[in-house]
């Protein structure tokens, strides 16, 4: 059995939240309610579960938002006329464009047009210069819950070994980034990485976000290393299952009843090598929203020119 320490996100993300909610309180006495925008197109059930949990959490927090849902037909140029005219509303602080659209939306064009003070998701350009350069910013959110992982946890970061398996826009390569700002020595791998597994090794703290189940075998892994495992894969077929979690009573219970477990890019077997690690449900995922939430406070702070 593993000593390793479970970093437990939830946990993290709550008091994120209830941080959220004393500064959502503290704004409301200046006359301030943040206020969030989720733009949700079409029918797709695991974006609804989402941005519905989403809006849920701001009622929660005491923020504003408002869910709009555009048809499955609309055309980008009718999404890039309800981006201008949410550009223009006071009472909106951030902006938040469910992924993936319909074939026939310009995704690009759309996050782009948003304005990048209320880009709460840190996708524009703008807003990844900044992350890039160190100035005050917007940063997505799943890279920004992972430092609010190991700080919270009193985990180093500084003159630590870093290694990021993964090099998407929306988690590889800002993590890379914000590690690097807290001083970490990053080392970037992916698909076409030679010896990935050699590079692995040689991390302290070890990023896995490639978006395969498993990816990360016991091999990879330095022992008492940090593993930050961003993968949410579902499996639904036995031979997967058994190839994951063979001899897990407990999770094999779960999987027999809802027919579909998850497991994160990392192999269950190699987090019994790390120190410490974020399990899968109940690890990163949580973060998003939290950070979602702090973000879109950070935006109604930013662009009245308050302290953040």
């Amino acid at each position: 059995m593993t000593n390793a320490r479970i970093l437990d996100g939830t946990k993290i993300a709550n008091e994120i939240k209830a941080e959220v909610a004393a500064e959502v309180e503290l704004l409301a006495a200046h006359g301030v309610r943040p206020g969030l925008a989720a733009v949700l197109v079409g029918d797709v059930p695991a974006s609804q579960i989402y941005v519905r949990s989403k809006v849920k959490t701001c009622a929660e927090l005491g923020l504003f938002s408002e869910l709009i849902t555009p048809p499955e037909t609309v055309t980008t140029e009718e999404m890039l006329q309800l981006v201008a005219n949410l550009n223009a509303r006071e009472d909106i602080d951030g902006i938040l464009i469910q992924l993936p659209l319909p074939p026939q939306v310009n995704a690009k064009l759309l996050l782009e047009a948003v304005n990048p003070a209320k880009d709460v998701d840190g996708f524009h350009p703008v807003n990844v210069g900044k992350v890039q350069s160190g100035q005050p910013a917007l940063a997505p959110c799943t890279p920004a819950g992972m430092i609010q992982i190991l700080k919270r946890s009193g985990l180093p970061i500084a003159g630590q070994n870093a290694v990021v398996i993964g090099r998407s826009d929306i988690v590889g390569k800002p993590i890379a980034m914000l590690l690097l700002q807290e001083n970490a020595t990053v080392t970037i791998c992916h698909s076409k990485t030679h010896n990935l597994p050699g590079y692995a090794r040689e991390a302290d703290i070890l990023v896995a976000a490639i978006g395969r189940p498993g990816f990360v075998t016991a091999d990879m892994v330095k022992p008492g290393a940090t593993i930050l495992d961003v993968g949410i894969n579902r499996i639904s077929e036995r031979e997967e299952f058994d190839k994951f979690f063979a001899g897990d009573v407990r999770r094999e219970e779960l999987f027999l009843l809802k027919g579909s477990t998850l497991v994160g890019d990392v192999h269950p077997a190699a987090y019994a090598m790390s120190g410490a690690f974020t399990p899968v449900p109940g690890g990163v995922g949580p973060l998003t929203i939290a950070m979602l939430m702090s973000n879109t406070v950070r935006a109604a702070k930013l662009r009245r020119g308050l302290p953040v």
